[in-house]
């Protein structure tokens, strides 16, 4: 088992165990929902993306491409293919008839919320394996990693953003 391998080991300061592990439960735990949610009629990253524009909306794909970190293509691509199966609708922004605004349509709704039982029974089944503390402390400690996260990712923002300024400096120099 994965977990006495782990506890077996002089685990000082390899993450790499640590990271293989959490790489692998997100990546079948993706798998294993998106399994599920499509007897449902949605793919797990259709159910997030209409989850999300259902929250916010009306959205513009940038706003989904910024919340979910996609490339500006892949959310036209997937907001294409909703609206193709009836899911989203496209609206001219009232303010500014060049940005579409999207929304779900009736049947988006529907699916959403079909998918919203199997969503809440696998979170119930796959935690079930962790007590009341475990669970606590496994979500501590991915707060925890999330924290550093941001501040690894306001780092590495910073020499881009310096590289930014100096290339506008130099050109406005010329």
């Amino acid at each position: 088992m994965v977990s006495e391998k782990i506890m077996s080991t002089s685990f000082t300061n390899d993450y790499t165990e640590a990271a293989d592990a959490l790489r692998n439960f997100y990546l079948r735990s993706h798998r294993a929902l998106d399994k599920l949610l499509a007897a449902q009629g949605a793919s797990f990253s259709r159910t997030k993306l209409m989850a999300y524009i259902g929250n916010n909306a009306p959205v513009r794909s940038t706003d989904l491409a910024e919340a979910f970190g996609f490339a500006p293509r892949t959310v036209t691509e997937a907001v294409d293919g909703m609206e193709r199966d009836g899911l989203v609708e496209r609206v001219a922004d009232p303010a500014d008839r060049r940005v579409k605004q999207i929304s779900l349509t009736e049947l988006g709704k529907e699916v959403l919320c079909s998918t919203e039982p199997a969503r809440k029974r696998f979170g119930e089944r796959l935690f079930d394996a962790l007590d009341q503390e475990e669970t606590y402390q496994l979500a501590l400690l991915l707060n925890k990693l999330n924290g550093r996260l941001a501040e690894l990712e306001e780092e590495l923002s910073q020499p881009a953003q310096a590289a930014s300024n100096d290339a506008g400096g130099k050109r406005g120099k010329k």
